[in-house]
């Protein structure tokens, strides 16, 4: 977004097709800078760097690609992939046209909110103002020079309630529409030094991060630099702050039992997509038996994961905050639709 209010050159490499087993599925993306520099991955390998030579070709043609690869046989070997499938990428040159779509865009993953952007796949020359993309809301006027109408509004308003990209014909051509919608949000409960390595990590995998704590000295921009939201409040009457949804994430590693145990009680009842308290095994019966005399039930305590983390032996508040991270990232990776699944 910010190259493109700087008035930079900017290609999108998108996949929009795939079968059998591939490095990456249908949605994933890589922007591409002039320099060849890029963020984000659509395969790796040979794969990715002929994509960015494709790409080095795009900035002077002003036109949009799609790049076919059939990774089997003597193709999967030469890319040094143990993968076998067919894939569409699709290049396209973004304007400096579609920076207020694409602020929308960012407006809705930062804020919430809901929408489908839809994209006409074709390798015709850009022209500026031209119909080839625009973002679709539930309600109210859509966004950008593209209007959908019949089949293909349907189809949009689909994506959007089901969160699954889909490739569709449209008018002789195809039409590619993307499903936006909020960042899923990591709610940290306690400052401590655990949360100080959740946060960056949390942060490049793609979560929204807000760290809570009660004291004012621990809860701050020094500590948390790459936090979001940074919030100094008591641990007790916390969850009447926090509205909740599948995309959100709890993770409880406050200083002590006693507020580890504060948080769990506001937040099993919610509908968030994710619970997890730091501790032993003998904390967490001592935690869940108190609950359970309260009168929450077992099946409320056994979406929690606690001890918090995957299994993988750490020990460091380093490697805890991997480990945390990782089983984040596969919760996250298990609530998406399977041809989405990387």
């Amino acid at each position: 977004m910010r190259l493109l209010t700087e008035g930079k050159k900017v290609i999108l490499a998108t996949v929009i097709q795939q079968s059998g087993s591939t490095p990456r599925k249908r949605g994933a993306q890589m922007v591409i800078r002039e320099d060849g520099s890029f963020l984000g991955s659509v395969g790796g390998g040979r794969l990715e760097a002929e994509v960015l030579q494709e790409a080095s070709k795009l900035w002077t043609e002003d036109r949009a690609k799609v790049l076919a690869f059939h990774l089997t046989g003597q193709e999967v070997a030469e890319t040094e992939m143990l993968c076998g499938g067919d894939v569409e990428i699709f290049l396209e040159p973004l304007s400096p046209g579609l920076t207020e779509l694409y602020a929308r865009l960012l407006e809705i993953k930062k804020q919430g909110g809901e929408a489908a952007l839809a994209t006409v796949i074709s390798s015709e020359p850009v022209r500026e103002g031209t119909g080839d993309k625009g973002l679709i809301v539930p309600k109210g006027k859509g966004l950008g020079p593209l209007a959908l109408e019949g089949d293909a509004l349907t189809a949009a308003h689909e994506v959007i309630q089901e969160k699954k990209v889909r490739l569709i014909p449209y008018q002789g051509k195809r039409l590619y529409l993307e499903p936006i919608f909020s960042e899923p949000t990591l709610y940290i409960f306690g400052a401590g030094h655990i949360s100080r390595h959740i946060t960056p990590v949390a942060r490049m995998v793609g979560f929204k991060v807000v760290v809570i704590d009660d004291r004012s000295e621990y809860a701050s921009q020094e500590y948390f630099p790459q936090a979001d939201e940074i919030w100094v409040e008591e641990f007790e009457g916390i969850g009447k702050k926090i509205d909740p949804d599948e995309q959100t994430y709890m993770v409880i590693v406050t200083r002590g039992h006693l507020h580890d145990y504060t948080v769990l009680k506001q937040v099993l009842h919610t509908d968030c997509r994710y619970i997890g308290m730091i501790g032993s095994h003998r904390k967490r019966d001592l935690i869940y038996q108190q609950l359970m005399q309260e009168g929450h039930t077992q099946k409320e305590l056994e979406r929690v994961h606690a001890p918090i983390g995957l299994d993988i032996n750490a020990e460091t508040p380093e490697e805890i905050a991997v480990s945390i991270v990782a089983e984040l990232i596969k919760v996250r990776a298990e609530g998406r639709p399977a041809q989405e699944k990387a």
